[in-house]
């Protein structure tokens, strides 16, 4: 198979290894990178950047950390020979300044690993939806990221509005996939069942080269929106071909309450009378609800109906006062 032909399966070829013998030479300018950092990682950064220096000095990278500033550089030196070793130290003071530990920070400078931070933030604008879905991320007690972790081979730190991954880069798109989906209200037990099943169809050799859709769990939105209300219909006038009245004018109207013909001080007397008795009125109606609690209640007497009945048996009303004078 030439060089040039498609591959079926990008993931099993592999990366050849860059030597020092194919860049005789060197990097002919000097490139750096610099990142802040927050202040509760100063102490950290602190304690732990000897530990950077050593291991970016085995690439030729020297590393500088500015405390009055607040910023990580990294920059190349004449000695360094890859070219693309400085990303992968600029990848790796962006994860320590995303509280990643530095023996999972320093995995990106391996030629397998990458790192990727994904910004959830701006995914979701209710801030309580982006509180719950971030903690249905991590799950109870971590055992939702750990899973993600373990079948993907990726550390995962979840800090504020980021998520920070260091891996394969394969594990680094299902990472990404997850988290997308997770703020898409798509629960991450979905995605980590379809992890779990492909890892163990991937083993299968009858199964690897067939379409696995069929045992994959499909994800349907059960979540039912609030009924619409239907608007208002504004009920439709009969209809006249003569055109509706002109209305009056604000002249019109001082004329007919004679308002027109006032002095200034005749219409300000007007005006407080009219307030007057509006203040009036309203006095009234709050002296009313005031006595409202102390007015008793309406009692309802019940008044016994003669009986209209005429039908009297009196041969039975003989005997019965016969009966009590014998007693």
């Amino acid at each position: 198979m030439g060089e040039t032909e498609p591959v079926s399966d990008a993931w099993s070829l592999k990366i050849p290894e860059f030597k020092q013998e194919d860049n005789p030479h060197g990097l002919l300018e000097e490139s750096s990178f610099s990142t802040r950092f927050p202040t509760y990682r100063e102490a950290y950064l602190k304690k732990c950047w000897p530990l950077v220096e050593k291991i970016l000095g085995a690439h030729f990278i020297k590393a500088e950390l500015d405390l009055v500033e607040g910023t990580m550089t990294v920059r190349t030196t004449r000695k360094t020979w890859d070219p693309f070793i400085i990303v992968k130290a600029r990848d790796m003071i962006k994860l320590l300044s995303r509280s990643v530990p530095i023996e999972h920070a320093e995995k990106v400078l391996l030629d397998d690993n990458g790192s990727d931070i994904i910004k959830i933030g701006t995914m979701i604008r209710n801030k309580e939806k982006f509180l719950k879905r971030r903690q249905r991320l991590i799950g109870p007690a971590g055992c939702t990221l750990k899973s993600i972790e373990l079948l993907t081979n990726c550390y995962v730190q979840i800090q504020g509005q980021t998520v920070a991954a260091v891996g394969p880069y394969r594990g680094l798109a299902q990472v990404r996939r997850v988290v997308e989906d997770t703020m898409k209200n798509v629960h991450p037990i979905y995605n980590i069942k379809a992890l779990m099943i492909k890892r163990e169809l991937a083993k299968d050799p009858k199964l690897k080269n067939e379409n696995w859709s069929r045992f994959l769990p499909k994800f349907e939105s059960k979540s039912v929106g609030a009924k619409k209300k239907p608007k208002k219909k504004k009920e439709k006038k009969p209809y006249t071909p003569f055109p509706p009245p002109q209305q009056e004018r604000d002249i019109d109207k001082l004329l007919a309450s004679g308002e027109y013909f006032m002095t200034e001080e005749e219409k300000k007397r007007k005006k407080r009378a009219e307030r007057f008795k509006k203040d009036e009125e309203a006095k009234i109606r709050r002296e009313e609800k005031r006595k409202e609690p102390f007015i008793p209640p309406k009692e309802e007497t019940s008044v016994s109906k003669p009986s209209t009945s005429s039908d009297v048996n009196i041969d039975e009303l003989k005997r019965k006062i016969k009966k009590q004078k014998l007693r």
